[in-house]
């Protein structure tokens, strides 16, 4: 075997052919950076061989008296020049991938394209000697004719130029094209793909894109707008409302401070009054969460203000009920209680008030009662690394001092008040009896009393540090 190929170099030229095509399908795509140096070696020992053979590939095949091998000879020659465009364009596309990423694909393949023309010029005219200019003379007329049969599909493709050079958007905005909205996950010659936000697949062909009107939500970064309308009844005094919803927005602790997040009024009507929260959130995930959360702190605070969401029949909390029965009406951990012991519960409740800033709860403080949050919101905080790092906010209806009740230990969080927050106070002496009675009030305050305990303990835990990834590449660039 290795006789026949020290005899027959044109057998080996052509198994390092075969050897490419197999090691390029072979090497996965995560070693690229292996796959692009076996290419190179490959191709170099290609032309060693040619060479030695005595084949030029800038002139026509020898031994014209013998057509087998100078029809192979001629073979491996033009072989040798699109072997060669296709190194220099896997060599382009590297150094494109690391200069711009994916968005300079497009002009990645057409430079693709141009290389591969140029070689097959090259091969026509060098190795089988054929008159270029006639060559170029008839493609260009097939040019005009096939462009004229592809007018739709070359707009795309000249509108994919535009939109890759000009950059509206890139790969991973979100965008809006003509009302479509959506990821963008693809641009290739002919389309932009978006992947929308209930999970299809949107195909926009180039040319629309490039005329229609476009919307990027991820520019400017890592700001993205969010806004929930609140209808109220007509009757709420607007001072009120604005409060309350403004309470709202500090509750939600995924708002950005800059731009500053408002409430305005935006309709007005014998039939009721619309109102609008409106802010922005660092990533397009975060959009529908917050906006989710918005609606449930306004519904919240608007009730612990009076207030009530307009519906087509008008409805309000008893009359008769006191702000405390009222709370443990709507509270998750205490409603199981039956309606002589919420009354009873509501006449041991007293009222506590905290200004802006000040300490509720201390952290390593053992609670020897229990809050429930009336109106405002309580900021929970806890250290990380000895720095402070806000975990939470908390709203109407929801408790603090459980750990100090149920097992006589402290959370590791500070409790404050972010805004002025009215908080009714239960003593455990009063409380403790109904907990070892009540098993299913006992169950549900230690669900909660878990889950914040392991939120503090994921929050405060140090990541695991993962070492850099370092490809070959990479490391050549460091050698030199």
């Amino acid at each position: 075997m290795l006789s026949l190929l020290t005899e027959h170099p044109l057998f080996c030229a052509l198994i390092l052919i075969l050897l490419d095509l197999g090691l390029w399908r072979l090497i996965s795509s995560r070693g690229s950076e292996w796959k692009l140096l076996v290419r190179v070696l490959i191709f170099a020992l290609f032309s060693i061989v040619l060479f030695n053979e005595g084949l030029n590939p800038m002139e026509p095949a020898p031994w014209a008296d013998n057509v087998p091998l100078h029809l192979a000879a001629t073979g491996l020659q033009i072989g040798w020049w699109l072997f060669g465009a296709r190194t220099l364009t896997v060599l382009i596309g590297a150094v494109m991938m690391q200069r711009v990423g994916h968005t300079g694909r497009l002009l990645q393949d057409l430079l693709g394209a141009v290389i591969f023309l140029i070689a097959i010029i090259a091969a026509l005219g060098y190795v089988l000697d054929l008159p270029v200019k006639g060559v170029l003379a008839t493609s260009g007329a097939l040019a005009i004719i096939v462009g004229l049969a592809l007018q739709s599909t070359l707009s795309d493709v000249f509108s994919g130029i535009v939109l890759n050079t000009t950059k509206p958007y890139q790969l991973d905005d979100w965008i809006s094209i003509d009302g479509t909205e959506g990821r963008v996950t693809d641009i290739d010659w002919r389309a932009t793909r978006l992947q929308t936000s209930q999970g299809s697949m949107a195909v926009i062909p180039n040319s629309l894109a490039a005329k229609a009107k476009i919307i990027n939500f991820s520019r400017p970064s890592n700001m993205f707008g969010v806004s929930v309308s609140v209808p109220v009844s007509p009757h709420a005094r607007p001072s009120s409302v604005i409060e309350a919803l403004e309470r709202a927005m500090q509750g939600c602790r995924q708002l950005l401070d800059t731009p500053a997040p408002s409430v305005a009024l935006k309709s007005s009507a014998s039939g009721g009054a619309e109102y609008e929260i409106s802010g922005f959130v660092a990533s397009m995930g975060e959009k529908r969460v917050v906006r989710n959360q918005l609606f449930d702190l306004a519904y919240r605070h608007l009730q612990a203000s009076g207030v009530n969401l307009l519906s087509s029949t008008e409805t309000s909390a008893a009359p008769h009920l006191s702000r405390p029965r009222a709370l443990l009406e709507s509270s998750p951990i205490f409603s199981t209680l039956r309606e002589e012991e919420k009354d009873t519960f509501s006449q041991n409740m007293t009222l506590q008030t905290f200004r802006a800033g000040e300490t509720i709860l201390a952290g390593g403080e053992v609670s020897d009662h229990l809050f429930i949050i009336e109106s405002g919101v309580v900021s929970v905080t806890l250290k990380r690394h000895g720095a402070p790092l806000e975990s939470g906010r908390m709203g109407p209806g929801e408790v603090i001092g459980e750990a100090g009740i149920l097992s006589d230990t402290a959370l590791p969080a500070d409790f404050s008040a972010k805004t002025f927050c009215a908080l009714y106070r239960i003593e455990k002496s009063y409380l403790k009896p109904c907990l070892d009675a009540r098993h299913d009030i006992h169950d549900a305050m230690q669900a909660l009393l878990d889950f914040r305990l392991h939120k503090a303990q994921s929050l405060t835990e140090e990541a695991p540090v993962v070492a850099p990834k370092r490809g070959f590449l990479q490391w050549l660039r460091n050698r030199v």
